[in-house]
This record gives C-alpha cells, structure tokens and sequence, in this order.
C-alpha cells in the first residue's frame, strides 16, 4: 500500500482565556495570511508591506464588526418570531 504526504508548512495556535477572539484579533491574523512579510526582506520593503498588511487589518475587522451586527439581527429576528422577545433583547444588547 501507498500512503501520500503532504507538507503543510508551519502550524500555528492561538488561544483565548474565558472567550472567544474579537474581531480586531481575527483581523490582525487575517491580515498576516493575507499579506506574509518575510524578516529578511529589504527593509523599506518590509516596512511597505507591514503598513500594507495593517490597512488590510482595518478593512477586515470592518467587514467583520458589520458581519457580526448582521448575524445578531437574523438571531433577534428568528427569537421575536418564535416567541421569545426577552431573549431576543439579549441579544440585541451584546
């Protein structure tokens, strides 16, 4: 029998304590897929794609925060429509 291999570089984890990540955290992490900057590059290379990199943050938590505000008000929506106004307003609260 033959077995495959593949290499799947570098594996990384990232935790929280008591919660879950906030948006500015999933931002900054997808920031650093989205846009990888080498530590031996040129500097002012570096320095180009670590400012680059951090705009990219920005307009993903953005869009994150937006997401977020979206998803909740499906959530209150589907809780008003099945009864339960109280916990809807939970919801809408966080």
């Amino acid at each position: 029998m033959s077995l495959g291999f593949m290499d799947v570089g570098a594996v990384g984890v990232r935790t929280t304590s008591g919660r879950g990540f906030s948006t500015e955290e999933l931002a900054q992490q997808a920031a650093r897929k989205i846009v990888s900057v080498s530590e031996t590059v040129h500097p002012a290379l570096r320095e180009q794609a670590v400012a680059f990199q951090k705009q990219i943050a920005v307009v993903v938590e953005q869009y994150m925060k937006q997401t977020v505000r979206s998803d909740r008000t499906t959530v209150y929506n589907a809780l008003t429509d099945a009864g339960h106004p109280e916990l809807a307003e939970l919801i809408r609260r966080l």
